[in-house]
């Protein structure tokens, strides 16, 4: 009973933090900024994951399975999906900070809302695509694969779905953060060596790199927890252990991976000024009030403070 309290705990938290960061980019306009639309499309399928994926684990986590096999098929392919969408935006989030931090100049040409708009969308289009191809046989022929009345089982190719959507993921992820780190170093360096004549021009462009280099640090930490939840699922996988003949080991690395969509929106509130900001406009109903997404919800320094 206690390890249902909390699982629903974590469901339900899940939940709500992530409608909170739904709510503050949607609402406030001055949100409205390609790498926030992609972190409210990523918030969407962790909403998702908390309000759909989660509770079916909790609810059906018993031997037995009473609901059909096409339910069963579904009950699969609805994680697969948006944990696949979960992987997507995580590339896109690291190939958006890659060229805001090496290429800042064409940044505001090249990743517009728009674009960022349909590679989000094309990533959800992919993602349950890409599900019902790897669960095709299970989806045509609902329960196939089961031995026994009373048993939840789909076979698929594990070996495809490892590549596509673990090592070439975070092969392009790690490529892409190495490149961002060595760039930054760099420039941290001109930057310390011309400290000394540095005008009132050259220090707002020094402010708008360091407002850069704090967003990739930030997005960095998302994606190093992501790495953290999803490895050992993959990892276990690639030494050929067998999950499903160890339902206790099986249930935890699948809630460990499930738990990082808990942990998205934490990640916001620690490190992002405008999520705390927004969460308090929204709590006190704020944003009830005419105008109300016209607020100053980012934390901007004047030119006296520079």
């Amino acid at each position: 009973m206690l390890i249902y309290i909390g699982l629903s705990s974590i469901s339900l938290l899940t939940v709500s933090l992530n409608l909170l960061v739904i709510i503050a980019i949607s609402h406030f306009r001055q949100l409205h900024t390609p790498t926030n639309l992609l972190l409210l499309s990523l918030a969407v399928a962790d909403f998702l994951v908390g309000l759909l994926v989660m509770p079916f684990e909790i609810v059906f986590a018993e031997p037995c399975w009473f609901l059909g096999d096409l339910v069963c098929a579904l009950y699969y392919f609805l994680p697969f999906s948006i944990v696949n969408v979960s992987v997507l935006h995580m590339v896109l989030i690291s190939v958006d900070r890659y060229v805001a931090i090496c290429d800042p100049l064409h940044y505001p040409t090249k990743i517009t809302q728009k674009r960022v708009q349909i590679f989000a969308l094309l990533c959800w289009i992919y993602a349950v695509f890409y599900s019902i191809l790897l669960l095709y046989d299970n989806l045509k022929q609902p329960g196939r694969y089961n031995s026994c009345y009373g048993e939840c089982v789909v076979n698929y190719n594990g070996a495809v779905d490892m590549v596509l959507m673990f090592i070439l993921p975070i092969t392009a992820i790690i490529i892409l953060y190495m490149r961002v780190f060595v760039v930054a170093v760099s420039q941290a360096r001109a930057m310390r060596s011309h400290i000394a004549t540095v005008t009132l021009q050259h220090s707002v462009t020094v402010t708008v790199k360091k407002s850069e280099m704090k967003a990739a640090r930030t997005l960095g930490v998302l994606v190093a927890v992501f790495l953290m939840c999803f490895c050992p699922y993959y990892c276990l996988t690639l030494t050929g252990y067998d999950l499903i003949m160890d339902s206790s080991i099986n249930a935890f690395i699948i809630y460990v991976v499930y738990f990082n969509s808990c942990l998205n929106p934490m990640i916001y509130a620690f490190l992002y000024p405008w999520f705390r900001k927004s969460v308090k406009l929204i709590v006190t109903l704020e944003i009830l009030k005419p105008n109300s997404c016209e607020a100053n919800v980012l934390q901007r320094e004047t030119v006296e403070r520079l």
